[in-house]
């Protein structure tokens, strides 16, 4: 039997088919994205536990010749179109519905034919919307106000996701991830707006000067190993009280403790500058931290980095992999 995991070779899903593949699941990635030495490099030995197919979730007559091809006990549906920015938003609306909504229609459909154990939705904390108080912690059972195309088809495909499931009888869940950071994070056609620890941690490999910047804006980043780890988690689970899980480290980090803690890491090479301009967020608006309570008391998952041990985790293999973009 196998696991399916769409958008396997993007920054989330190589993650989570790299855990899988640690836990000895069999493992079927289908991406638009082709396989690069970087995956490969990053994948390791894993990857030959690993199928990786070359294909698009909106081509019904490939998921099906897919499915006639494989035997899926389950599957995670991580492809997206990641949009963080007004600009991509506005150009690129019907694509983000298209790939958000109707992709993942077409994966229900699939998961129904396959009659599988137990379907996967990655969702985001997107789905929540912006902060409404500074200070706010997200739990699951919160009022969803996504504001932007990219929260809004996240939130509906999680219903989707469930109406299947009651409709269907297999498991559902939907995982909303805070913000990621770590290996594999890249620009791709599907994601253009790279974290803040990306960018930073580019420019200190590099040698390049960093502008300070003290802003109190954050997220609660979540190194990417700890996300793929969660996702694992709740793919094995014999059993699931809730059909819905915040995945994150449950602290919020300032991009100014950002900044002191690669200085503290990296004194040699980390270099800062006056700013030109005062601080600004690169995130923009932001939200509050999600609360990551639930999985805890159901599955008994936490997170095993902490900001430094992520930076240093991540820089590590950036340095190994050449990967300084």
């Amino acid at each position: 039997m196998a696991t399916l995991v769409t958008g396997g070779t993007g920054f989330v899903g190589a993650n989570i088919v790299k855990e899988l593949a640690a836990r000895g699941h069999d493992v079927v990635s289908l991406d638009v994205l082709p396989v690069d030495e970087l995956l490969l490099g990053f994948m390791g030995e894993l990857a030959e536990q690993v199928t990786f197919l070359h294909g698009d979730i909106l081509d019904v007559a490939a998921l099906d010749a897919l499915r006639s091809a494989h035997n899926f006990e389950k599957i995670v549906h991580a492809a997206v179109f990641t949009v963080n920015r007004t600009d991509l938003e506005t150009a690129r609306s019907k694509d983000i519905l298209d790939i958000n909504l109707t992709g993942t229609g077409n994966l229900l459909e699939m998961a129904r034919l396959c009659n599988v154990d137990r379907f996967v939705y990655i969702s985001s904390g997107a789905a929540y919307g912006l902060c409404r108080d500074p200070d706010q912690t997200y739990n699951e059972d919160d009022a969803p106000q996504p504001g932007n195309l990219y929260g809004i088809t996240k939130f509906a495909s999680e219903q989707l996701t469930r109406r299947y499931g009651e409709l269907h009888g297999f498991s559902t869940v939907s995982l909303r991830l805070s913000t990621p950071y770590g290996p594999m994070e890249r620009v791709t056609g599907h994601r253009g707006n790279m974290s803040t620890p990306y960018q930073w941690t580019s420019q200190l490999l590099r040698g390049e000067p960093i502008e300070s910047n003290d802003s109190d804006h954050g997220r609660d980043y979540t190194y990417v190993l700890d996300t793929a780890s969660a996702v694992a988690t709740v793919v094995d689970a014999d059993h699931l009280p809730h059909d819905l899980y915040n995945v994150t480290n449950g602290m919020p980090v300032t991009e100014g403790q950002i900044q002191r803690t690669l200085a503290a890491l990296f004194p040699e090479t980390m270099q800062l500058i006056p700013a030109a301009t005062p601080a600004v967020s690169s995130l923009g608006p932001t939200r509050g931290p999600l609360s990551g309570y639930r999985l805890w008391h159901d599955l008994g998952w936490t997170p095993q980095y902490d900001l430094a041990g992520g930076l240093t985790d991540y820089v590590r293999w950036r340095q190994e992999s050449g990967f300084l973009d």
